[in-house]
């Protein structure tokens, strides 16, 4: 028999997801990315008014007249989920009832239930490749309710042989694995050390995929508590630092340190070409989400 206590938490996540993706998302989502999700079908010739983005200029330099490609809207579509599960996950200072996750990780779970949700509603396939600095856990796509279940369990239950972040990683292994163009969710805190890898494989992946980026922040990894001396430990790494949150000099130095990460990794990602979210656990997101996810389709079918 399973716990009472697994069985409240993987419920609680559910609902949460579900709420979000029934009230949100709205059976919109595979319209709202409805640019990526085309096959080719055949050529016709122009006439006044098509866009001429659509000219297949092989077919008019041979038969010297324009022609446009057709295309047909896929059957379904291929959505993956790419969540890290490193060690900087458990981290969480919510504390009030308000907050929509415990945790990094719980809120990643609530971020990708939603996500799942909305595409098996819509009959698409999701997929989910839960990584640190390797391989955690791979579950192919598929489109059940069921499934996004399933989903969640691994996402809440799963513990990781390994406590680093390898963005490269999964994103390589991802590129191995589909041969068809996917939306990609990337849900992560970023907290990489090979910077110069995970960019250039994301820009790389993102030429192949649909790839939107997902960051869940804690609001403790933007500011320091005034709470005296304190130890702090890294938890990838396992460093431990005794720094003293009374003194206005060192909390001013951490709040600019994360300010600039935060900068930088934005910057990462519109050099990129990937729209990405920033997630306050603290916070309410369903309507920046869903806004976000608007904007990101009006920036694709441009």
């Amino acid at each position: 028999m399973l716990p009472s206590d697994y069985l409240k938490r993987l419920r609680q996540v559910e609902v949460r997801a579900r709420v979000v993706s029934e009230q949100l998302m709205g059976g919109r989502f595979t319209s709202v990315f409805k640019g990526r999700g085309m096959d080719f079908a055949d050529v016709r010739e122009y006439v006044p008014g098509d866009d001429v983005r659509r000219i297949d200029w092989n077919v008019t330099a041979r038969l010297r007249k324009p022609f446009i490609k057709r295309h047909v809207e896929e059957r379904e579509l291929v959505v993956m989920l790419l969540v890290d599960v490193s060690a900087s996950g458990h981290f969480g200072t919510a504390g009030d009832e308000e907050a929509s996750a415990s945790t990094k990780r719980e809120l990643a779970a609530v971020l990708a239930g939603a996500l799942a949700f909305s595409a098996v509603r819509d009959g698409d396939r999701v997929g989910l490749l839960m990584f640190s600095d390797r391989i955690e856990r791979y579950v192919p796509p598929r489109k059940s309710r069921a499934h996004v279940t399933r989903l969640l369990h691994e996402l809440l239950y799963t513990r990781p042989k390994s406590s680093g972040t390898s963005i490269s990683t999964a994103l390589r292994f991802l590129n191995n694995l589909l041969h068809r163009p996917a939306l990609v969710f990337l849900v992560s805190d970023f907290h990489d050390p090979d910077e110069l890898d995970w960019q250039r494989t994301l820009r790389a992946t993102n030429q192949r995929h649909t790839v939107v980026a997902l960051r869940p922040v804690d609001r403790r990894e933007l500011e320091l508590p005034e709470v005296g001396w304190a130890l702090v430990q890294d938890s990838e790494t396992g460093e431990v630092l005794e720094i003293d949150t009374g003194d206005s000099a060192v909390r001013s130095a951490y709040a600019a340190r994360a300010a600039e990460h935060s900068a930088n990794l934005m910057m990462t990602f519109r050099s990129g070409r990937v729209p990405a979210l920033e997630v306050r656990i603290d916070q309410p997101w369903p309507q920046r989400l869903q806004k976000f996810l608007d904007q990101a389709a009006r920036r694709r079918v441009a």
